[in-house]
């Protein structure tokens, strides 16, 4: 039968369930504020009645209520909104860092004001037009000097510039690598603990808030993937690569190449491999550092070292004003000393390479002649040789620009002595020099006794990089050694032009005398240059160079910004859905502590009545 005081149990666990619901409202409001915050909710249920149905139970009608218990303390979470939550966070890190750094980049090119590199050649351009003019006039000379001066500036200002933000880029994987092991880190010890609580069958709801948040974070800097299936074991993947399991914690590592200038690649810290980025901060970390801020150096690089040699071409056959010929304007610094380009690329104190980046044919060729040649000639490209096709109805002008389109990282033009020249371009491939030519073959006569560069005909008479006196092997070509590395950090005026401006050429002269007062030929053609197909690489002249590298940054960083404002509207969508189910929404609450309260203050209520009624028994009922 029941108990006389059943009722004061009864209502103390009222009073216990309407105290917890009170406290689980206070803590909701507390930390309505609080980022990743989950509203609890207090789950009720009726206590299990005194009689059960059973051969022992009391003869009365029905089951009498023992009131009510706290079930559980659950938070309001809606799991597959927060896988997609997860799933595109890495999309959004992605785009918000190439955001923030293409408009950086976007920036070094200055472009369209008086500073910009364009606007320093237009001038340089327009100082040797004013020269081929005024070729006996001193200022005219000076006023070569001081654009070049400005020009050989500003190309060094973007190189740095870019350099630093190359630098920065690297700094910042630095710093996320440390970030994504701190958060795993952090992750494997909520691990530890949410598996002891949920052990003595506690609800550890704030414990799990901070791991969710943690992940999402996580899922900013690379692509993962979460598992929660097994309640004992927490697992978070990327590329099918453990990150998290359970307490376990497999961290990233960083180590310098030394093929990429020194600058960090992400490992894995237990076994020293490639980690597999694919998306996240860290892949466009990667890809802005070794992909597009690289490649404008390369550009920039490129411009450089065929401006410097053209300009250097004419000038060094050209007279000065003082009779001097046979300078460069400017200085060109070789990658090695040695003349014939010897390098010892593996380190082991022995010439295994050669470092040749211009090769000059010995014969004159017309570019409308055909060739009445066959053959196919073979050529380095980004990943492995390249192969262009020749008939004898081609033109030269027509295979060169076959060479010129064939996505070979060697290039091909007719300089201004009719000769065939072919120039190293900057390589895609880190592992491999950039201005450096590492394979050239003809199968036909093309290359050989008709422009005069290879020795002869098929493999055997092939140039290869890959060994020590390569150049050798070719005809007497005039051929130059590969410049340093980034040229366009280092070039300069000769010290000789700047001593003496009277050193600077303006005329061809006759007859290999010097040129008259009057002669301005070499410095009309150098202006010349500004519009003649002379640039190597995908652009043909430097002022297609020019409106390519800023189009081509523009249009990049114009796709950055919209698929950055398209994702941050996406995520945007997915937390306000979040945060209308998990959030803390005061309305509901207040209306939620009116019930627990009113809820409470009719138990009190109930619980002094019980009261009264036992102080009667008790203290009344006299015998």
């Amino acid at each position: 039968m029941g108990s006389t005081f059943s009722g004061i149990e009864l209502g103390k666990r009222s009073l216990q369930a309407h105290t917890q619901g009170l406290q689980t409202i206070g803590h909701n409001l507390s930390n309505a504020s609080t980022e990743g915050y989950s509203r609890q909710r207090v789950r009720l249920s009726a206590t299990d009645p005194i009689y059960m149905p059973q051969l022992n139970r009391a003869e009365r009608p029905g089951q009498v209520g023992q009131g009510v218990d706290v079930t559980m303390v659950e938070r309001i979470r809606d799991t597959l909104l927060d896988n997609r939550i997860i799933a595109q966070g890495d999309e959004s890190g992605y785009w918000e860092t190439r955001d923030q750094y293409l408009l950086m980049v976007e920036q070094i090119y200055n472009e369209p004001y008086d500073t910009s590199v364009r606007t320093l050649m237009d001038k340089y351009w327009d100082s040797w037009q004013e020269l081929s003019v005024h070729p006996e006039d001193m200022p005219a000379r000076q006023a070569v000097l001081k654009r070049g001066e400005s020009l050989i500036d500003g190309i060094n200002s973007r190189y740095r510039r870019l350099k630093e933000t190359r630098t920065m880029l690297n700094d910042d994987i630095a710093v996320s690598v440390g970030e994504v092991n701190s958060l795993l880190t952090d992750i494997s010890r909520l691990n530890v603990q949410i598996e002891k609580s949920e052990a003595v069958g506690d609800n550890p709801n704030d414990l799990l808030d901070k791991r969710d948040l943690l992940v999402e974070k996580l899922s900013g800097y690379l692509n993962v993937t979460v598992d929660n299936r097994d309640p004992d074991e927490f697992l978070i993947h990327t590329q099918g690569m453990h990150l998290i399991q359970g307490k376990q914690v497999n961290l990233l590592d960083t180590e310098p190449n030394p093929l990429n200038e020194g600058y960090v690649d992400i490992k894995w810290a237990k076994t020293g491999q490639d980690v597999d980025i694919r998306n996240g901060k860290l892949a466009a970390l990667l890809e802005l550092r070794d992909g597009d801020v690289r490649g404008e150096i390369q550009k920039l690089d490129m411009m450089t070292v065929n401006f410097t040699d053209m300009v250097n071409e004419v000038h060094r056959n050209a007279f000065s004003a003082n009779g001097s010929t046979g300078l460069d304007f400017f200085t060109e610094y070789p990658f090695v000393n040695n003349a014939l380009g010897n390098y010892d690329r593996s380190g082991d104190g022995e010439f295994d390479s050669s470092y040749i980046f211009r090769m000059t044919g010995t014969n004159v060729l017309d570019s409308e002649q055909q060739t009445g040649l066959e053959g196919t000639i073979t050529l380095n490209g980004a990943s492995g040789d390249v192969t262009i096709n020749y008939s004898p109805t081609d033109r030269i002008a027509d295979i060169v620009d076959r060479i010129n389109n064939a996505g070979a990282e060697v290039k091909a033009l007719i300089n201004r002595d009719g000769r065939l020249v072919l120039k190293a371009s900057a390589s895609e491939n880190m592992n491999n020099p950039d201005f450096v030519i590492r394979r050239v073959e003809d199968s036909g006569s093309f290359l050989a006794g008709y422009a005069g560069i290879l020795s002869g005909s098929g493999p055997d008479n092939a140039y290869n990089w890959d060994q020590a006196d390569a150049v050798l092997g070719l005809r007497e070509v005039d051929y130059a050694v590969a410049p340093l590395s980034h040229p366009s950090g280092w070039m300069g005026i000769n010290e000789a032009l700047q001593v003496d401006p009277a050193s600077i050429a303006s005329g061809f002269g006759l007859n290999g005398r010097s040129s008259l007062p009057g002669d301005g030929s070499a410095a009309l053609e150098i202006a010349s240059l500004r519009n003649k197909p002379v640039m190597v690489g995908p652009s043909t002249t430097f002022d297609d160079y020019f409106a390519e590298a800023v189009a081509s940054i523009g249009l990049k960083g114009e796709a950055a910004q919209q698929a950055n404002e398209s994702q941050q509207l996406v995520m945007k969508d997915l937390k306000d859905f979040q945060q209308s189910i998990s959030g803390v929404n005061m309305d509901e609450e207040i209306a939620e502590m009116i019930k627990f309260q009113h809820g409470y203050n009719a138990t009190a209520r109930f619980v002094n009545n019980i009261n009264d009624m036992l102080d009667t028994i008790i203290n009344r009922m006299g015998v």
